[in-house]
């Protein structure tokens, strides 16, 4: 007996503590949710990594202009077979076996340099042979002694190459100029998103604000319903009103219970969007807390647009695009004439079947030559290249204009926009308590039989009506906040840029 008591106990704390967590009940203020949204929503999570993946390309970017040590090598290497190999002797090509392992490395450190597209640098090099055929049948002189060791090195213990192309596209000279401008870009993009996911958090926000004050609204009518239907049967049995008011107030009873159920199902369909969007799970219940005020606040058209001209990445998008339209133009151009490629090398080597000795005697060792690639006869492929590419400019560059050309009109529009925001909240809370009071006013002519049904429900339907026009009024004017702190990313409250700390989102 004790036990089941005890099991009984533990299974009624379980299913207790259980519904303790699915009732939990998250009561936040439109501040909260905002901050909320850029620090643990998914879409601040994607802007997040966006910039990172930015960020490590801009870091690739720049890597190329700094010193790098490679080391490369081939070991082994074996090879048993035939080789094509010139008898001086008789002066024809003939095939000799071979049996031979290889093994080769090299060290190297290697600078570029980004304006004229030169690489310089300083290498050691070693390469060793040892064949096995001659390892068992020596080559013999005169004298019966080896006159060949199956055992060869190559050593290069130091040199010092340089690549120069001359009249080609130089490709480092075109990333330095619009790499940073794309790392800007990205930057500045981040912080747009941010606002973007502050948008999308006003947006859920104010559904769910709307929900819970639909809900209300439909708990309220459906009580004042019932109500006032009691009291109309109570009248219609007394005779004093007729059988249809009585079928409206009927109803009007219907409708209200109907919205109620319907305002309830909507209510839950837009908890979940929020609960979602902020990255909580299904245990916790979320109340709204409407903002009671804006702030008071007007922007000037020529400050946002100044702001706009500096910050907005959409802007350093189109630079961008015309950049890579230009550096195209120039490759197109390199590609029409003369390409060459002038390669030298100064250092010292030896060879030798004694790696000490011949890593102790090196001698100088030079090369210089010059590669080059000159089309003849292409049948204009070059210039209809170059062409098309000086058209793809021209028509970057119209698209980069037209789109400075909508982006300060529509910036224009958003301006004024924002501006009577203000002005329209404080309408719609004004009549918002208008209409609430005229409709308490009604509802007690209705009482007292002053007035007429449908005088009633046209008072509850504006009641309703301006409710739901305030709320919507406040979703608007924070939908224009963040639109314009997107499109300028500044803060036009505490008067100042907006700002990340970019290192601790590498992290």
């Amino acid at each position: 007996m004790k036990n089941l008591l005890l099991f009984s106990l533990i299974v009624l704390l379980l299913f207790s503590s259980k519904e303790m967590v699915a009732q939990e009940v998250k009561k936040l203020t439109f501040e909260e949710v905002i901050k909320l949204s850029e620090e643990q929503s998914p879409n601040a999570l994607i802007a997040k990594h966006r910039f990172r993946s930015s960020y490590w390309q801009f870091r690739a970017y720049q890597a190329q202009f700094r010193p790098s040590l490679t080391l490369r090598g081939n070991a082994p290497n074996y090879s048993d077979g035939f080789d094509k190999v010139y008898d001086s002797n008789t002066g024809q090509y003939t095939y000799v076996a071979k049996n031979t392992i290889s093994s080769s490395g090299s060290l190297a450190l290697s600078q570029a340099v980004g304006l004229t597209g030169t690489t310089i640098s300083l290498q050691s090099a070693m390469n060793h042979l040892f064949d096995f055929g001659l390892d068992s049948k020596p080559l013999l002189g005169p004298d019966g002694t080896p006159v060949s060791s199956p055992r060869q090195y190559n050593i290069t213990p130091v040199s010092i190459n340089l690549s120069q192309p001359i009249r080609q596209f130089n490709t480092l000279r075109w990333q330095k100029k619009i790499e940073p401008v794309k790392y800007e870009a990205a930057k500045k993009a981040y912080l747009a998103n941010i606002e973007g996911v502050h948008q999308s958090a006003v947006m859920n926000f104010f559904s769910l604000a709307l929900a819970q004050i639909n809900k209300q609204i439909s708990e309220m009518n459906y009580s004042n319903a019932d109500t006032l239907f009691r009291i109309a049967k109570g009248r219609y049995q007394l005779g004093t009103i007729a059988e249809d008011e009585l079928l409206q107030m009927e109803l009007s009873w219907l409708n209200a219970e109907t919205a109620r159920k319907q305002a309830d199902m909507n209510l839950r369909d837009r908890e979940i969007r929020l609960r979602s969007f902020l990255g909580y799970n299904e245990n916790v219940r979320i109340e709204l807390i409407l903002p009671d005020k804006v702030p008071d606040l007007q922007v000037d058209t020529k400050e946002v647009l100044d702001l706009a001209l500096i910050n907005n990445p959409d802007l350093l998008t189109q630079q961008i695009n015309v950049l890579n339209a230009q550096s195209s133009v120039a490759q197109a151009r390199a590609s029409m004439g003369l390409n060459a490629t002038l390669n030298a090398s100064l250092g010292m080597s030896q060879r030798g079947p004694d790696f000490q000795n011949t890593l102790d005697n090196p001698n100088q060792s030079q090369t210089v030559n010059i590669s080059f690639i000159l089309p003849i006869l292409d049948w204009g492929r070059g210039r209809g290249n170059y062409k098309m590419a000086q058209s793809s400019l021209e028509l970057t560059q119209t698209q980069a204009k037209q789109a400075l050309t909508d982006f300060q009109q529509n910036l224009f529009l958003d301006v004024e926009q924002f501006n009577l925001q203000k002005s329209q909240v404080a309408i719609a809370a004004k009549s918002d308590t208008v209409a609430m009071k005229r409709y308490e006013v009604t509802k007690q002519r209705f009482l007292i039989g002053k007035i007429a049904v449908l005088d009633l429900n046209d008072a509850d339907s504006r009641k309703d009506q301006n409710k739901r026009a305030y709320v919507q009024s406040l979703q608007d004017y924070w939908s224009f906040f963040y639109n314009l702190r997107s499109i300028t990313l500044f803060d036009f409250i505490n008067k100042k840029p907006l700002e990340t700390d970019y290192d601790k989102l590498i992290q």
